[in-house]
């Protein structure tokens, strides 16, 4: 507990001297957003600058510098998966900026991208030992072999939360915010499991701690980031960032084994992803919407609600459902 303390208050300072930086590097390099035509509500946020997810991207990479020590195999290849899905994303932030409008890298591109990574690390921890195809049952101590389907499994795992966490990122602190709290509980869920991994190699465990230890330190620069994007929002994260913390968590995912948790803790990413989903599946059936706008979050601001209440809407839902999960888990293993 003690050495999760320091790694998020060690963050938290690194990002806190990162943020006036990056800052006066966004404003100087004009790299500001610009607003879909189509979102009335979001006129008064054009020119805002973007790419701040860069600040908790450094973040996490400098403070884990400090904090890791040994066995840091799966640490920094969660840290690289955050770092390739970010060069993704500022790719297509970069190109938005430049040519000043809101399209930057075509879909197809981003999917070939995204796939490319993904891949990557599929194959790394299908062939790794410290991971292998397993994934463990959530509320249980059991595990599930998926076999050779574990590498389109882990792509279909990387695609979704990227997407989604991508998604969730349209109003002031909402993908930050959420993703602030997923992650609290993801990290305590690794704990958990963790006491109950007694048979395992001792590296192994080491491992998993400093997956906890990285979370800890993506926390802290998530949380001195939030500062500046609570509404009215001083700066955006980005795809650069969106991306960034899709593939942290995605990663996080996939090394811990605890995957099929995901959408139990994260059940706003994936209304958000659906929300969206069924918007076009259904508009290209029926030339009809279902929603006002997607995904789910500018329906409700079509509906009337101030961006603030929807934000804090979507917080707490995710702590009711991390704090439900937590307890389910601690009396289902005994801990």
């Amino acid at each position: 507990m003690t050495n999760i303390l320091i790694a998020f208050l060690i963050s938290f300072g690194v990002a806190g001297v990162l943020c006036p930086f990056v800052m006066k590097l966004l404003k100087k390099l004009h790299a500001s957003q610009t607003i879909l035509h189509y979102v009335e509500a979001h006129e008064s946020k054009q020119g805002t600058p973007t790419m701040g997810g860069i600040i908790f991207i450094l973040t996490a990479i400098i403070s884990s510098i400090f904090i890791l020590k040994n066995d840091i195999t799966l640490a920094v290849i969660t840290l690289a998966s955050m770092l390739g899905f970010g060069i993704l994303g500022f790719l297509d932030d970069f190109i938005k900026v430049k040519y000043k409008q809101n399209m930057g890298l075509r879909a197809y591109q981003k999917i070939i991208g995204q796939v490319g990574l993904a891949l990557l690390i599929a194959f790394f921890a299908y062939y790794s030992s410290l991971v292998g195809t397993s994934i463990i049952v959530p509320f249980t101590n059991l595990t599930l072999d998926l076999g050779f389907m574990y590498i389109p499994f882990c792509v279909f795992v990387f695609l979704a939360i990227t997407n989604s966490v991508n998604l969730l990122d349209g109003l002031d602190g909402l993908a930050g915010g959420v993703s602030f709290v997923y992650l609290i509980g993801f990290m305590g869920l690794i704990a958990l499991h963790l006491t109950l991994q007694t048979g395992q190699s001792p590296n192994f465990i080491t491992e998993q701690n400093n997956l906890v230890l990285i979370t800890a330190c993506m926390l802290g620069g998530l949380l001195v980031f939030l500062v500046l994007n609570g509404h009215p929002a001083c700066v955006f994260m980005g795809d650069t960032g969106s991306l960034a913390l899709g593939g942290f968590i995605a990663g996080l995912a996939i090394f811990s084994r605890l995957i099929l948790y995901v959408p139990i803790i994260g059940l706003i990413y994936v209304l958000t992803a659906l929300s969206d989903i069924i918007q076009v599946l259904h508009y290209k059936r029926t030339k009809k919407r279902i929603f006002l706008m997607a995904p789910l979050h500018h329906h409700f601001e079509k509906k009337g609600m101030h961006e603030n209440k929807i934000v804090i809407v979507y917080i707490v839902i995710t702590i009711l459902l991390v704090s439900i999960t937590t307890l389910l888990v601690y009396f289902a293993l005994g801990v």
